[in-house]
């Protein structure tokens, strides 16, 4: 009667979201200021000013059928177009509304491409370390998840290893730049390569192989980096893109999912993109907050507070000892354990009341996530225990 693949799925949370409960739970014992949480990707900068604008001025209008009736199946037109405007003005790309398909955040773009370009056999390639419902998502879909282990002193693209995974099933390889949970970005000549390596397996394979570019952390970069928009180099690319990390909205679930003109069969990828989207119930994203974002396009949090907390965090935790790649985006350090099994790590960790994730769901072993979407607050307090957990494997040794 009942979905055993669902069951597992259901009764086994992730391990980021099993952390984030107990620290929950752990708060209510001894008090949040006390449990120094760096589990989940939540943004603590608040939403700019112009989210809570715009949302006054859409609730003070009396037609609630614009407010909270629905949109289009696809997304409201007029927010479609001002994203695409938005999107051409700073890319010097040519995209219409009908290039768009608005969703449930990047997680429902992904299931929903993912649904849309699979057929029975496809493997799916992405790189490691890479975000751990990559692999529910893929498998969801009846693909099978290749991961390809990134150079491990740079997590940059291994083109030796990536040769190696492709098939002549390989349907899609999904990018993450910047990466969750390294925070890592793929410069300009590694997606030229890239675009290049797929070119020629589509010539040797006879079919199109899609670039699945999942940019929840695109405007999230410090240091002047510049992210390349991927479908400036290689046409059979489709964007996964949200709004919770750029406007701090991760609870209202709006995104969006973009298939470009030139992409082979687009019109046929579109309506197929249509057909997932209501064979999986995510027609109609939520209609407020297409509104808000609409009127917000193109605006972001303030990312000055993340690059603090980024270069407290890194700079402390390197002099303590720990080793970490340096990360040029997004809001996490991935940092490595200070023994093999991460899992140990971990516990050793909760002793001083430290919550990061270790990395086996992450795709590679021997690492642990730490979120520092925190008030800076927290990092400062949280210092000396990082430090007293350095110094007792130090003095373990």
């Amino acid at each position: 009667m009942i979905a055993e693949d669902m069951v597992a799925l259901g009764m086994h949370k992730s391990v980021i979201r099993e952390i984030f409960e107990y620290s929950k739970k752990r708060g209510a014992q001894i008090g949040p200021e006390h449990v120094f949480d760096f589990s989940i990707g939540n943004p603590n900068v608040p939403a700019p000013q112009s989210v809570h604008q715009a949302i006054r001025e859409l609730l003070e209008r009396e037609d609630d059928i614009y407010l909270h009736g629905y949109t289009s199946a696809q997304g409201d037109m007029e927010t479609r177009k001002a994203i695409a405007e938005n999107l051409n003005e700073r890319f010097g790309t040519h995209f219409h509304q009908d290039n768009l398909y608005m969703t449930c955040g990047a997680a429902a773009s992904l299931r929903i491409i993912l649904e849309a370009i699979h057929e029975e056999g496809d493997e799916i390639i992405t790189f490691t370390p890479f975000f751990p419902e990559y692999r529910v998502f893929v498998e969801n879909s009846g693909a099978k998840l290749v991961p390809v282990h990134t150079n491990p002193d740079t997590f940059q693209i291994d083109f030796d290893k990536l040769e190696c995974a492709f098939s002549e099933h390989t349907k899609a390889v999904i990018v993450n730049s910047p990466n969750n949970p390294s925070g890592v970005i793929f410069p300009e000549e590694a997606i030229q390569k890239l675009a290049a390596v797929l070119e020629e397996k589509e010539k040797i394979y006879g079919h199109a192989i899609c670039l699945i570019a999942d940019e929840p952390y695109r405007e999230l970069v410090y240091d002047g980096r510049e992210v390349p928009y991927i479908t400036k180099y290689y046409k059979n690319t489709v964007v996964c893109y949200s709004y919770s990390k750029s406007l701090s909205l991760p609870g209202e679930r709006i995104g969006y999912l973009l298939i470009p003109d030139e992409m082979e069969q687009a019109k046929e990828l579109y309506a197929a993109v249509c057909g997932a989207g209501r064979a999986l119930g995510f027609v109609c994203a939520p209609s407020l907050f297409q509104h808000v974002v609409r009127r917000c396009t193109g605006q972001v949090s303030d990312l000055s507070i993340y690059k603090k907390n980024r270069d407290l965090l890194y700079h402390a935790l390197t002099e303590y000892g720990y080793s970490c790649v340096y990360p040029d985006g997004a809001f996490y350090l991935f940092v490595k354990s200070m023994e093999a099994d991460t899992d140990a790590f971990c516990e050793r960790a909760k002793k001083y009341e430290l919550l990061v994730v270790p990395s086996e769901s992450f795709g590679c072993s021997g690492y642990v996530r730490i979120a520092y979407c925190v008030s800076t607050a927290q990092i400062e307090n949280a210092l000396p225990a990082f430090k007293k957990l350095a110094e007792e494997y130090k003095a373990a040794k």
